[in-house]
């Protein structure tokens, strides 16, 4: 008779060095980032662009057409700018959201479910929180891009508004952290097709009434709780308030809300991961 036969997995932890963190985190969350890079320059080029012009269609259609009609908009620190100036920065931060969102969410999907990548990953020396820092760093990497491209484009029609604008780009990457983390622990949580459905349902809402295209007040106040509630509301709040100049200390609130999203993502997707292929 044969004794049970161990997975791969449990033999390669079995013969692993102690690590600080035990076994959740080897330190090499470079390599996870680097392999998806590759990969990413290799077959989604084309996705990568289309996620770069998507918002400036946005803003050339609705912000310099529609604008021309509508003129000028009141923002809730009662500063005038026009429609254009008003909805660029909500833009940006809808890039910054769609970047981040896709990498960690349909990728991630395909990863775990279909190429099993994950778990011949962490049958080596990595642990979960490299998986789940590589992932999101890729995430952040493209969030990047596309707001680098789409905040070089509002320079050239004069939409920055002010010198705090060059603050933007930091900022985008914090909005793009908080997604990433929650879209990738929630991924880890989605089995079929259809269940991934679910994130799209969640985003298209929140990206026409996160005050993306007009102004908060013109909600009534209940439904302007709720809104405030909204993750992508606290992302186009900052943003505006940088590239119009608007800089306040409660624009720190915002900052807050997106790091305890960063930290419970990513304790979370740590956990999801540990337990899926380690446990």
């Amino acid at each position: 008779m044969t004794g049970p036969q161990l997975s791969p997995s449990t033999i390669a932890a079995s013969a692993r060095p102690p690590r600080p963190f035990g076994s959740l985190y080897a330190g090499n969350a470079r390599s996870v980032m680097a392999r998806g890079w590759r990969a990413t320059r290799s077959t989604n080029a084309l996705v990568v662009l289309s996620g770069i012009v998507e918002p400036i269609f946005y803003l050339l259609s609705m912000g310099l057409g529609l604008g021309a009609l509508i003129g000028q908009v009141q923002t809730e620190d009662g500063q005038t700018v026009t429609y254009a100036a008003f909805i660029a920065p909500a833009l940006l931060a809808v890039a910054a959201m769609n970047g981040a969102i896709y990498d960690s969410t349909w990728n991630v999907f395909f990863k775990m479910q279909f190429a099993k990548l994950y778990e011949g990953m962490l049958a080596t020396s990595l642990g979960p929180l490299d998986v789940a820092l590589g992932e999101i760093s890729l995430a952040l990497a493209r969030g990047l891009l596309y707001a680098t491209g789409f905040l070089l484009v509002m320079q050239a029609l004069g939409l920055n508004l002010s010198w705090w604008a060059l603050l933007a780009l930091p900022a985008v990457l914090l909005i793009a952290f908080g997604f990433a983390s929650v879209g990738m622990a929630v991924t880890s949580y989605m089995k079929t097709f259809q269940q991934m459905d679910w994130i799209n349902f969640v985003l298209l809402p929140m990206f026409l009434f996160s005050a993306t295209f007009y102004p908060l007040s013109v909600y009534p106040p209940g439904i302007q709780y709720v809104i405030q509630a909204l993750p992508l509301w606290h992302g186009v709040e900052l943003v505006r308030a940088l590239t119009t100049g608007q800089v306040d200390p409660g624009l720190l609130w915002h900052v807050l809300y997106y790091a305890v999203m960063i930290v419970v993502g990513l304790a979370a997707t740590t956990r999801r991961l540990r337990a899926l292929f380690l446990n």
